[in-house]
């Protein structure tokens, strides 16, 4: 969508040579209402001059002739057919320099948790060429062995709502393509907000799996005859054996 050029410059012609109302410049140019009126009253953009969208070819006289003769009427800019398109953003992700020392480590996590990720995808990510990634998918970088994965988002290389829809455009290309996730893979397609609200999964230790549907039997019978026992005496409580009387007299 064509953006106006110039808007304060822009309202300060429209309030100077039109009668178009405060509310009409106002959705026009992308300001406020009260702006427009102090430009209207000289407090506001003081010293700058007046924009001529009509002779700028970014409004046509028709606009602002049914704008003057109705205060509903909302101007529309002029359509140009070489502004199409000028919100993308073309070319890969601009990285600032102090951060593209960080994308190696970003692109290794990304690897490793996210193997489902295209290269194309992990670059628009992070903003590098695919060279770089298939050396660090092959573990061929010159510097892989001192790389330790790190978080796109934590390192503010990219959004995690980007990272989100990158996965979810990955997954569905893999369920379309006819491949079965594993659970591992399906539980990384959840979202950050998702994945904190749900429940930890108990999970059996290897060195006892397998026995996991065998448990303790909890014999209550033996328990209630020992608390029906008489410990009142030493001997009993203590379970020692009886000794002959002969042997405990003194000699």
């Amino acid at each position: 969508m064509a953006k106006l050029l110039h808007p304060k410059a822009t309202a300060v012609w429209l309030v100077d040579n039109t009668t178009i109302s405060f509310k009409q410049i106002a959705d026009f140019v992308g300001m406020h209402e009260l702006e427009i009126q102090g430009i209207a009253d000289g407090d506001v953009a003081t010293g700058v001059k007046g924009f001529d969208p009509i002779a700028n070819n970014q409004l046509e006289q028709e606009e602002i002739t049914n704008a003057e003769g109705n205060p509903l009427y909302k101007m529309k800019l002029k359509f140009n057919a070489a502004a199409t398109g000028e919100e993308k953003r073309r070319g890969p992700r601009y990285t600032p320099l102090s951060k593209r020392q960080d994308r190696p480590a970003s692109i290794l996590w990304l690897v490793k948790f996210h193997p489902e990720l295209s290269d194309g995808q992990v670059g628009k990510l992070v903003g590098t060429t695919k060279p770089t990634i298939q050396a660090i998918r092959e573990r061929t970088h010159w510097n892989i062995a001192n790389i330790q994965p790190i978080d796109p988002v934590a390192l503010g290389l990219c959004k995690q709502s980007e990272l989100d829809a990158a996965v979810q455009k990955a997954a569905a290309k893999k369920a379309a393509d006819g491949e079965v996730m594993t659970d591992d893979e399906r539980r990384k397609l959840v979202s950050t907000e998702t994945s904190l609200e749900m429940e930890a999964e108990p999970k059996i230790p290897t060195a006892i799996e397998g026995l996991e549907t065998f448990s303790l039997s909890d014999d209550s019978s033996d328990d209630d005859d020992a608390s029906d026992a008489d410990f009142t005496d030493a001997d009993s409580f203590f379970n020692l054996p009886g000794g002959d009387d002969e042997d405990e007299q003194p000699r």
